[in-house]
């Protein structure tokens, strides 16, 4: 059975599967990163697991996988195939296309943004089918984008394309590690939450999950910290959608768990902002973490597909 390599590389662990042509899963696999033994262990992991899933291919379907996606975080040249810099990975202009072209065999090999990748999945197959233009949007430690456009992800000419969580929605606001002052992320991000509900209510292994719960019991300081993220948000929503029209945004990554607890507020904040901008329809991402995974036995379908017609 024709099949291609699907890996998923995180901070800590890499999730991978056998992807068939028409999407099934035909094998998944997990294992951890090994960032704590350097980024060298890290892209020897990466290889290694690849190869593992290689062999495992071969024996299992006949005939080992005709291509490979990858998808990881971080600044990524995806025209070049290289891994430009990931802080979480410690890796710096790491030729991984190459690296992972030449460990299994000769195949051709796609290598992806872990945002954008899970954007084109969730736009193919997930929560965006069917929409033309959309906008995904995870919300977990950081906030990330991805901008579909007619079955594609836009990387944009220097592959920054998306980052709307480095847009300033609080002038003056919190520090934020790229040197601006008052980024979306600061405020709206899973890990924000966290922060803010864990200094309000004074217990700091508190999370956004705790916070998201209390909410929904009616605590009024969590109804304050959640309504601060929400609006943080829907400024930054509203920004993107004024520049990029979308149809759909789809909101996904750990916050979006919390499910109405975050879209009735926070589809009510995007309603009151919008003033002659269509309002697009604002969902839950569908694929949950299996979009990074998908995506990138999608970008490894579509090296095929173009490979194949090019040569018509």
């Amino acid at each position: 059975m024709r099949h291609v390599i699907a890996l998923d590389v995180g901070g800590t662990g890499m999730k991978a599967a056998l992807v068939a042509a028409d999407g099934a899963l035909l094998h998944q696999a997990r294992r951890a990163t090994g960032r704590d033994h350097g980024p060298d262990a890290v892209v020897e992991n990466i290889l290694g697991f690849a190869a593992e899933l290689r062999a495992l291919g071969a024996e299992r379907f006949g005939e080992p996988a005709a291509a490979a996606g990858v998808a990881v975080p971080g600044i990524v040249d995806e025209e070049r195939g290289v891994a430009a810099y990931a802080a979480n990975l410690g890796w710096r202009d790491v030729p991984l296309r190459d690296l992972l072209t030449e460990r299994l065999g000769g195949i051709p090999v796609a290598l992806g943004h872990d945002v954008r990748t899970g954007g084109l999945a969730e736009g193919r197959i997930g929560a965006g089918k069917g929409a033309d233009r959309f906008f995904f949007v995870p919300l977990g430690t950081g906030i990330a984008g991805a901008i579909g456009i007619d079955g594609r992800v836009e990387a944009g000419a220097h592959g920054f394309a998306g980052e709307i969580g480095h847009i300033v929605v609080r002038p003056g606001g919190t520090p934020c590690p790229c040197g601006q002052n008052g980024c979306l992320e600061r405020f709206a991000s899973a890990s924000a939450v966290s922060q803010a509900w864990a200094e309000a209510c004074g217990d700091p292994q508190a999370d956004a999950a705790d916070c998201a719960k209390a909410v929904e019991s009616g605590d009024a300081r969590a109804r304050t910290v959640w309504q601060e993220a929400v609006d943080a948000l829907a400024d930054g929503l509203v920004t993107a959608l004024t520049l990029l029209d979308p149809r759909t945004l789809i909101i996904g990554g750990g916050l979006a768990e919390a499910g109405e607890t975050l879209f009735a507020p926070l589809r009510e904040a995007v309603r009151r902002r919008v003033t002659f901008q269509k309002l697009p329809a604002v969902v839950p991402a569908a694929l949950g973490d299996t979009a990074g995974c998908l995506g990138a036995g999608l970008l490894a379908w579509d090296l095929l597909n173009t490979s194949t017609t090019a040569r018509r």
